[in-house]
């Protein structure tokens, strides 16, 4: 069975954006790594649209090794959106959800293949609530924003982790890796 992980950055206050943080070389890396070892990664709309900038880096590319291998990782990845707005993805490792979340993150659970990344903090809460994240990889960055969405916002129930290992990278963010205890 596949892993639903959910993995995201977040601030010291809680602030989850992806406009927020402190991204580097180090970071890009590691989620290009994330990105090559999993089967499919799932988005919301708003996290989706702001993904689509690395498009532009595989037609010009940065320069900068990291980012424009982040670029390439996250092209090949094939990425399902959750979308009651868009009406194409205009991206070929694209497609739109045809059923709800949990439907079709219980059916992607029963296939064979690499594990399923989620990147986008609402399917993140909703998928909280329908008690079907396997592991959280979330990245705090060394900083405090002040203003945003924060992570775990309108989660229904208590829910206790265990901390299976940690990652730190030279800017002071800290990668958490947690597993939820099942009763």
């Amino acid at each position: 069975m596949r892993k639903v992980i959910a993995a995201i950055n977040m601030t010291l206050d809680g602030v989850c954006d992806h406009t927020a943080g402190i991204p580097d070389e180090d970071l890009h890396q590691h989620y290009a790594e994330l990105l090559e070892h999993a089967g499919v990664i799932l988005y919301g709309r708003t996290t989706y649209q702001l993904m689509q900038f690395w498009q532009t880096l595989l037609i010009q590319p940065s320069g900068q090794k990291s980012m424009d291998d982040f670029a390439v990782a996250i092209d090949k990845i094939p990425k399902i959106v959750f979308s009651t707005t868009l009406k194409s993805t205009e991206w070929d490792s694209a497609k739109l959800a045809t059923k709800e979340i949990e439907k079709e993150v219980l059916e992607l659970q029963q296939q064979s293949g690499k594990d399923i990344l989620v990147g986008s903090r609402s399917l993140i809460i909703q998928l909280i609530n329908l008690n079907l994240i396997d592991e959280f990889q979330i990245c705090i960055h060394p900083m405090i924003e002040g203003k945003g969405l924060p992570l775990f916002d309108k989660i229904k129930d208590r829910t206790i982790f265990k901390l299976l290992k940690t990652k730190v990278f030279d800017s002071g963010a800290i990668v958490l890796y947690y597993e939820p205890r099942r009763q």
